[in-house]
């Protein structure tokens, strides 16, 4: 296997949230600014005395990452943002931001940014950028050795503005493509395969003959309900008879749209409930909408989890597993029970710091967080029903991870060659293990 294909494997999710509700602090007690004078006197003796003069940037930087260390001391999932993250992070949970609608990827054995898929209809896409292409500048700048978050300041931007791309295709010359941003979808449900007449398009149907429809839940963003509901309601027009809702590899998202989702198939019963430090919290319930996806005799259901399915996934998934709302299958759940809140800082509001508030509660009564030091024996993580946990080796992941990147790549819109290398590992024909074990059950149970 190339080291470009192993890099796929190697996705962890960048956050794992649960809920984020936005909030504002208030100065610090008095007895809080002796700690905050250490923090000043350690600046002054590095102004002071440092071998060289640090620029105002190399300041701010010096001061965010001792803010972000000594936060991680005390909470994984805690972060301070200054302007430009605070807006990169909202609009990662708005579900939509300025761009060209491009996935980029990081190939091991090339130094500059691979684009691994264009988005259908956006500007990248219409204006034929391929699976495979290189970015060797952004605006005559060098993408060479950029990471992520620097590549996406460059490309990324307010929509109708303009950025010039270089690309290399292949062993042709470089050529400079101009591109227009605009507001760019992240869109949040998958199908099973994409639509070859569309491929802005999903077939939901895993079992065409059994009429057995798949959904891949990717995050949860502000758009993810309406998204579900209308790929349900597709998926219904067509003939669904039963559901496997994938939620593996999602990291989560908000967590009012888990317990949106949650509910769009439970007819009642507990959902989640959160607790703070002192013991007080809330709980959501689900209403009862006399909806046919509530209706297990009517659509049985298997939700597919895995090791990176964390948060707000597996709030889903314990909510339909303990309400017997649907089967489990898959592996361990991450183990993230708990709640993230944004505090907003004086005096403008432009900056803000998340830190963990809540501990989340399944409606059995279990948090399910993995501490730093727990064992495998320990109780953690969301579990898949009794019977239905599948051991999966490495060479099965990176099997699974091969398939789904073969699905998700999109072929350029003006059908040139795709630079990507064949998955020759990858038998055109392999299926997933765990989709198939749960067609296995759903073909039972319509029987």
């Amino acid at each position: 296997m190339s080291r470009g294909n192993l890099a796929w494997l190697l996705i962890v999710p960048a956050l794992l949230m649960a809920g984020l509700i936005f909030s504002y602090s208030a100065p610090p007690p008095e007895a809080d600014y002796q700690n905050v004078r250490t923090l000043v006197d350690v600046l002054a003796e590095v102004d002071r005395n440092f071998y060289k003069n640090l620029t105002p940037a190399e300041k701010q930087k010096l001061v965010e990452n001792m803010i972000n260390g000594g936060l991680r001391t005390i909470d994984d999932h805690a972060q301070y943002f200054n302007e430009d993250a605070l807006n990169r992070f909202e609009d990662e949970n708005s579900g939509q931001f300025g761009g060209v609608g491009i996935i980029m990827a990081i190939d091991p054995s090339d130094p500059y940014l691979t684009i691994s898929t264009a988005m259908p209809g956006t500007p990248a896409y219409e204006a034929g950028i391929c699976p495979g292409d290189i970015i060797l500048k952004v605006d005559g700048k060098s993408t060479q050795n950029l990471n992520f978050d620097e590549a996406r300041k460059l490309i990324a931007g307010p929509p109708g503005t303009q950025v010039v791309l270089t690309i290399r295709r292949g062993d042709k010359e470089p050529q400079n493509i101009t591109l227009i941003r605009a507001k760019i979808e992240q869109h949040a449900v998958y199908g099973y395969e994409r639509d070859p007449k569309d491929p802005g398009k999903w077939d939901y149907f895993a079992d065409p003959k059994n009429k057995i429809a798949m959904i891949r839940l990717e995050r949860f963003n502000e758009k993810t309900t309406e998204e579900l509901k209308s790929a349900l309601e597709t998926a219904k027009a067509e003939g669904m008879k039963a559901l496997i809702l994938d939620l593996r590899g999602n990291p989560g998202g908000l967590l009012s749209e888990a317990c949106k989702v949650s509910d769009l198939f439970l007819a009642g019963g507990g959902i989640v409930s959160t607790k703070n430090r002192d013991g007080k919290g809330r709980s959501e319930t689900a209403k009862d909408d006399k909806s046919w996806l509530e209706n297990a005799a009517e659509l049985p259901m298997v939700v597919l989890i895995d090791r990176m399915s964390a948060s707000a996934s597996e709030i889903v998934a314990a909510a339909l597993q303990d309400n017997g709302r649907a089967v489990l299958m898959g592996e361990r759940s991450y183990g993230k029970g708990s709640v993230q809140k944004v505090f907003h800082l004086p005096p403008d509001e432009k900056r803000a710091v998340k830190l963990t508030a809540e501990t989340w509660w399944t409606p059995g009564g279990r948090n399910i967080h993995k501490a730093r030091d727990a064992k495998e024996s320990d109780q953690w993580g969301v579990l898949p029903s009794e019977g239905y946990a599948m051991k999966l080796s490495i060479d099965d992941l990176r099997k699974m991870a091969l398939l789904r990147r073969r699905i998700d790549v999109i072929p350029g819109k003006n059908g040139d060659p795709i630079a990507v290398k064949k998955d020759e590992e990858l038998p055109a024909d392999y299926r997933d293990p765990v989709i198939e074990k749960a067609l296995e059950y759903l073909r039972k149970k319509l029987a």
